[in-house]
Order: C-alpha cells, then sequence, then structure tokens
C-alpha cells in the first residue's frame, strides 16, 4: 500500500486566526500553564506518532519541566484536531519539550525519540496512518539540528546492522507550533485506560475525541 501524501500548501484547510486553545490551562501533571517556559529552560519539538502517549514519555523524563500536545511542520493556521486528522493541514502530531538542560540533555531527548518509535515508517506508525503521524523532529536552532542529524546516522548505523530499512524521519528547523485542543492535553493522565502506540506496545490509539 502506498504512503499518503503530503498535502501542497495550495491544497491545505485554510485554518483560522485565532489559537483553539484558549486560555491557556495549567499542566495537569507538571502545574505549568502550557506555554510557560521558565528561566534556564530550553525547548525541543518531537513528532513520533500519537501524540497522547508521546506526550506522557516526556512529561515522565526526570528534568522535563512541560509538556503540550500540538501541531507542527504543515500550512493550516491554528488548526483542529479533526482538522489534522483529514490530512489536510500538513502538520504531525507534535510535542513542545521544555527540559532543564542542567537535568536532561537534548541529546538523553533524542535517544528517548529515536528508541521510541519506528522512524523507518513513512507517514505512519502502526495502525495510525497518515502524514499527521510522520516523524519528526523541529529543530529550533543549529545546536540541534546537528544534533539530530548526527544520531540519526548512529541510529541508522544500528538499524541497518540488525537489517532494518532507511530512516524516514523529517529534521526540519522548527515552525509555528499550534497548541492542540484541552482534551488532548495530559490525555494518558485524564484517561489512563485510553491507549497509544508509545507506553502500550502492539495497540492503536484508542477512541478519540
Amino acid at each position: 500500500m502506498a504512503a499518503p501524501q503530503m498535502v501542497s500548501a495550495a491544497d491545505a484547510l485554510p485554518g483560522r486566526s485565532q489559537p483553539v486553545l484558549a486560555p491557556m490551562p495549567v499542566h495537569e501533571v507538571l502545574g505549568l500553564p502550557l506555554d510557560e517556559v521558565p528561566p534556564g529552560a530550553e525547548v525541543a519539538y518531537f513528532a513520533l506518532g500519537c501524540y497522547w502517549g508521546v506526550e506522557r514519555l516526556f512529561w515522565e523524563t526526570d528534568g522535563v519541566v512541560n509538556t503540550a500536545a500540538g501541531f507542527m511542520g504543515g500550512f493550516t493556521p491554528n488548526p483542529t484536531y479533526r482538522e489534522t486528522c483529514t490530512g489536510r493541514t500538513g502538520h504531525t502530531e507534535t510535542v513542545q519539550v521544555v527540559f532543564d538542560p542542567q537535568r536532561v540533555s537534548y541529546e538523553e531527548l533524542l535517544r528517548l525519540f529515536w528508541e521510541n518509535h519506528d522512524p523507518t515508517q513513512l507517514n505512519r506508525q502502526g495502525n495510525d496512518i497518515g502524514t499527521q503521524y510522520r516523524s519528526a523532529v523541529f529543530p529550533v536552532d543549529e545546536e540541534q539540528r546537528a544534533a539530530a542529524e548526527r544520531t540519526r546516522g548512529e541510529f541508522q548505523e544500528n538499524l541497518s546492522a540488525a537489517g532494518y530499512g532507511e530512516i524516514t524521519t523529517e529534521i526540519t528547523p522548527g515552525q509555528t507550533f499550534y497548541f492542540a485542543e484541552v482534551e488532548h492535553q495530559q490525555y494518558l493522565h485524564k484517561n489512563p485506560h485510553g491507549y497509544c502506540p508509545v507506553h502500550a506496545t502492539g495497540v492503536a490509539c484508542g477512541p478519540r475525541p
């Protein structure tokens, strides 16, 4: 089966001028407003499939001080979840990770990224199919970009040695991050019996709002 194709900018949904998440809520686990970056903290953006499990993976990581689920990498301004599900926004489900570099390095976050999904799957993760589930790293500066590309090469060597295919992960400069609706923020904390490929091996995402 052919992989889903990326929508063009001309064919993308128009979106809206106002964010879909307003006012900004507080993180259900970490206690900060979702858009807060404390002094000394840094920001990273990762897409590795269903963002429910991805967000929990990172908020449970020591040194991560804030997380949020949202969208990046496409064309539609302020997309809704439903719009992104159509594949016509160009965005992929992305988690914003705010971390204390004195406690956890960006390279350690990259290790979690590479090890917790299949980066050789093009525009899908498991049963979640579409460009909105594509694997991506969105570095915010040259240092992050270099680290992402270096670790991609190292991980590819390991995959190739084990007989696996080529990594399809997109590494492009960070763009505007659009926060998803409140029901998608810390979803697996609010819905502890929900499923997602990350933290629920072999089980696709459960019923979505």
